[in-house]
């Protein structure tokens, strides 16, 4: 907790800097967010092509907005936002089909099912998992790569998305479900 504090202060001096004319200073936004960023444009997108242009648009527009961020948030969830809502924003103009699962089968879904199949690690149900998540919707990928990959709070999820506490933790029990169903699809 002690290292986040003094990154977040690091960081607020840095912006400081930028703000009052240091632009050369950004580059560490770049150097310390630019990968994650891409990860979570590239996995909401499924196209590092894309990506590639989406997380420098996310930059530009971080670096264009700088002066609005606040601190009310980690950097890393104010940029975050950017690239989720970036990458929302590509995709709502490219619409493409999301898989639809039928009620009756979420509610024959046990958690202990559920638990057994994402925590399985070996090779066949890590690809299993791979194909499955490829299915998920835009929105779902990115609230699992943020919450299970990048250790984001369900707070942090909120403010990054928009979503309500109780959507968010709604979506990420759905999502878990999702998977195991579109598993055993392919299995």
């Amino acid at each position: 907790m002690r290292l986040k504090r003094q990154m977040e202060q690091n960081e607020s001096h840095i912006i400081s800097r930028v703000l009052a004319g240091r632009t050369e200073e950004f580059a560490y936004f770049l150097d310390t967010y630019g990968q994650a960023v891409f990860t979570l444009i590239v996995r909401m997108v499924s196209s590092e092509e894309d990506a590639e242009e989406l997380a420098q648009d996310t930059f530009m527009k971080a670096y264009e907005h700088l002066g609005s961020f606040y601190g009310e948030s980690s950097f890393s969830t104010w940029i975050y936002r950017i690239a989720y809502n970036t990458a929302l924003s590509f995709l709502r103009k490219r619409k493409g089909r999301e898989v639809v699962i039928d009620e009756t089968f979420w509610n024959t879904v046990s958690e202990t099912e559920v638990d057994e199949a994402l925590d399985d690690d070996s090779e066949e149900r890590i690809e299993l998992l791979r194909q499955a998540l490829a299915q998920l919707s835009a929105e779902e990928r990115a609230l699992v790569t943020l919450f299970y990959e990048k250790g984001k709070t369900v707070q942090e999820l909120t403010e990054i998305s928009g979503l309500s506490v109780s959507n968010v933790k709604v979506k990420l029990h759905r999502v878990r479900k999702k998977l195991y169903i579109l598993m055993q699809k392919e299995d």
